[in-house]
C-alpha cells in the first residue's frame, strides 16, 4: 500500500516529461520545493512502513501539508526579501538522507538476517 504514492510520483514525473510541460521561472523555487517536500514524505512513509508503525492517515495528511508547508515558507521568505528557499531544502534534503540512511539500515538488516537464517540452516 505504501508504493502507492511512489508509483504516483513516477507516473507524474512521467506525464510532465512526456506532456513537456513549462514551468516559468518564478515557480520553479516553489515546485522544486513541493517536490522535496514529497520526496521527504515518500521516504518517510517508506521509513514507517519497514519500521511496522506506517499509518496512512497520518502519512497522507503530512504528505500535502508538508508540500503546502514548506512552498508557503519559501514564498513568506520571498515576501520578506529573506532567502528561506535554502534553508527549505537543507533542511528537507537532511531528512530525505536520514530517512534513506534509516531504510538502508532497515535492508541491510533484513538482507543479514536472510542470510545468516540460511547458513545457520544449511548447518543442520
Amino acid at each position: 500500500m505504501f508504493l502507492i504514492p511512489v508509483l504516483a510520483l513516477v507516473i507524474g514525473f512521467l506525464l510532465v516529461y512526456s506532456l513537456h510541460i513549462d514551468v516559468s521561472a518564478s515557480y520553479a523555487d516553489y515546485l522544486a520545493i513541493a517536490i522535496l517536500a514529497g520526496l521527504d514524505s515518500i521516504t518517510g512513509g517508506i521509513r514507517s512502513k519497514l519500521e511496522e508503525n506506517f499509518e496512512e492517515y497520518i502519512f497522507t495528511t503530512g504528505f500535502f501539508v508538508n508540500m503546502a508547508l514548506a512552498a508557503l515558507l519559501a514564498y513568506t521568505g520571498d515576501r520578506m526579501g529573506i532567502n528561506l528557499y535554502l534553508a527549505v531544502v537543507v533542511a528537507l534534503g537532511v531528512r530525505i538522507f536520514q530517512n534513506l540512511g534509516r531504510i538502508r539500515g532497515h535492508l541491510t538488516a533484513r538482507l543479514l538476517h536472510r542470510r545468516l537464517s540460511a547458513s545457520e540452516a544449511e548447518k543442520i
